[in-house]
């Protein structure tokens, strides 16, 4: 018996140390968001670049009129922008909404090639055709809201020779269930306080999928995927050409999150299986290649594919602390009592720096619920369940 706790327990201190790893490379990015800036330095001369929104839309009628509206409120001149709405496979009046609402239209029905990348490609090839040039494009999700400064933002990092940028995106009803208000922590870490970090080691920023900017002639050379997760996949092929992802803090975008996690469901599910295949398909060559190059960028991406939805890393952590006090191994309940401290400290920083409301901080409390839920779909989608293609999220 007592050689079987020793093994117990020594697979456990070897699960703690992973896990340790994990925890302290966390950490060291919220140690170096503090070095960060906040803002984008103006160049102080007039706008210049010319932007083209692109839009990918799929039965978007009630949601459009509001994002156009937003994006007829941005501080830029008028001559130097223009929204491209794709009305994707649609069976609704998305179309005819965008049209009154200012948009260019486009209009695809293409049952074989479904998805948020198709889409987009399609509507590269269609602003390619006309007799137009733009400096930069923008993606944008149809159920979202920008900042009034965002094309400033944008026009001053083109000025400073920045080709691929993301700007925060955040929940724009972060307040109206406790599981968008988790939803809000989450991105708030991930999309915000990470990227800091980052641009202060020398990483790169990654693709959030939405509020991503790219100089127009890497669309038009390097096509947008098909797969679930395109936005990694790009940034994944981005970074090994050499292209790094910027962060643009005070460039925002907001987008709904569903209210419900039974309405989340179908969203999470397609996320991790595309990140178990991005993890499968790039982490050993970005690894090989980061030591190859001596290349600090494609190792920090490998890691980021590496560690486990925030939820996962956590009920991992407590499960390790639970079995450091069942088997009565000191070493394991020290280290399991300081990667649940660090990842407070991850959170509560980001929360920090972010100035974010009390019902967000209250909203940590429902996180145990969230870890349940967000365990069981992840040993569903490394079964093999979950959604292994598009499906559209439902809307509130």
């Amino acid at each position: 018996m007592d050689i079987v706790f020793t093994l117990l327990r020594a697979g456990l201190l070897a699960s703690d140390l992973i896990l340790a790893v994990l925890v302290a490379y966390l950490l060291l990015l919220t140690a170096a968001a503090f070095f960060a800036p906040r803002s984008t330095p103006q160049y102080g001369g007039a706008p210049r670049h010319r932007f083209a929104f692109l839009i990918p839309a799929h039965n978007e009628e009630q949601l459009l009129p509001e994002v156009l509206a937003s994006l007829q409120q941005l501080d830029y001149p008028h001559a130097l922008r223009q929204f491209f709405v794709v009305a994707d496979n649609c069976t609704d009046r998305t179309a005819e909404v965008a049209r009154s609402a200012g948009a260019v239209v486009y209009e695809r029905h293409d049952q074989t090639l479904r998805g948020k990348g198709y889409a987009l490609n399609w509507l590269v090839e269609q602003i390619a055709a006309r007799d137009e040039t733009y400096d930069g494009v923008v993606i944008l999700d149809a159920d979202t809201i920008v900042s009034p400064n965002f094309l400033r933002v944008m026009d001053a990092r083109f000025a400073r020779g920045e080709r691929v940028i993301q700007s925060y995106y955040a929940v724009r009803n972060a307040e109206s269930s406790w599981s968008t208000s988790l939803r809000a922590v989450a991105l708030i870490v991930l999309h915000f306080l990470r990227p800091q970090g980052r641009m202060v080691l020398g990483g790169s920023t990654g693709l959030k999928g939405n509020g991503m900017v790219f100089a127009t002639d890497i669309v038009r050379c390097q096509p947008f995927t098909g797969g679930l997760t395109e936005d990694i996949e790009y940034h994944m092929e981005l970074i090994l050409d050499g292209e790094r992802t910027m962060f643009a803090p005070d460039a925002v975008v907001w987008a709904e999150m569903p209210n419900t996690l039974k309405a989340a469901d179908s969203q999470h599910a397609r996320w991790e299986r595309g990140r178990v295949e991005m993890v499968r398909r790039f982490v050993p060559r970005l690894l090989r290649e980061s030591l190859q190059r001596r290349d600090f960028m494609l190792f920090d991406a490998a890691m980021e594919q590496l560690i486990p939805p925030f939820s996962v890393l956590a009920g991992a952590s407590a499960a390790a602390l639970g079995a450091g006090v069942v088997l009565r191994s000191r070493p394991a309940v020290i280290i399991g009592t300081a990667l649940i401290g660090g990842q407070a400290v991850y959170v509560l920083t980001g929360l920090a720096m972010t100035g974010a409301s009390p019902k967000l901080y209250q909203a940590l409390l429902y996180a145990p619920g969230l870890v349940v839920w967000k365990i069981l779909l992840y040993l569903r989608v490394l079964f093999g369940a979950g959604p292994k293609a598009w499906v559209r999220t439902a809307r509130n």
